[in-house]
């Protein structure tokens, strides 16, 4: 049975601490849901009320299209070993870019710099849903992938600016990211 409280406790951050993967959900008014995974120790619990995640350049920005747009957003961390639970974080999320002004504040909380980073996503949570997860299968961890972070580093800042410019200053369905050059 789902269970839905509006704030983290201390047994929730342990589980998010131990994951690996997560999942962001945004939909715009119309056109696509977008639902993309994350990894490579990026996310961050900044409250009971509020978490976030490093996001680093790839193919597209869509989750900071229908942020600009809505704001409405879904985190989804499920144990994928020992005991079963999907956990959603439901919320209204912002992105912050390099040039906005909570940036220099704001990026420290998220570890050392990553080749390719982009902005952050910040979520102010309005409510968190537990499910039993009875039928997620079981993964094992083995690894990181590096390529995108090899990726970003072999081409440098000016070459991913060049690239988020060219690929990522609107959605698939032409939403603006509020990504600048």
């Amino acid at each position: 049975m789902a269970k839905f409280v509006s704030a983290l406790t201390a047994a929730h951050r342990a589980f998010i601490a131990a994951r690996k993967i997560y999942f962001v959900a945004s939909a715009s008014h119309s056109g696509r849901v977008n639902l993309s995974p994350k990894g490579m120790d990026t996310f961050r619990v900044l409250s009971t009320t509020r978490v976030g995640y490093l996001d680093v350049t790839g193919s597209g920005n869509e989750t900071a299209a229908r942020l600009r747009e809505n704001g409405r957003l879904t985190l989804m961390l499920c144990s994928f070993d020992a005991a079963p639970l999907i956990f959603r974080i439901y919320g209204r999320g912002r992105a912050v870019q390099p040039h906005d002004t909570d940036w220099p504040r704001l990026r420290p909380l998220f570890g050392p710099p990553l080749a390719g980073e982009r902005q952050l996503v910040l979520v102010e949570i309005e409510s968190i849903q537990t499910s039993c997860g009875f039928g997620v299968p079981f993964f094992n961890y083995t690894g990181e992938r590096p390529t995108l972070l090899d990726y970003a580093e072999k081409k440098g800042p000016e070459g991913m600016a060049a690239y988020r410019d060219r690929h990522n200053r609107q959605s698939i369905d032409g939403l603006p990211t509020g990504l600048r050059p």
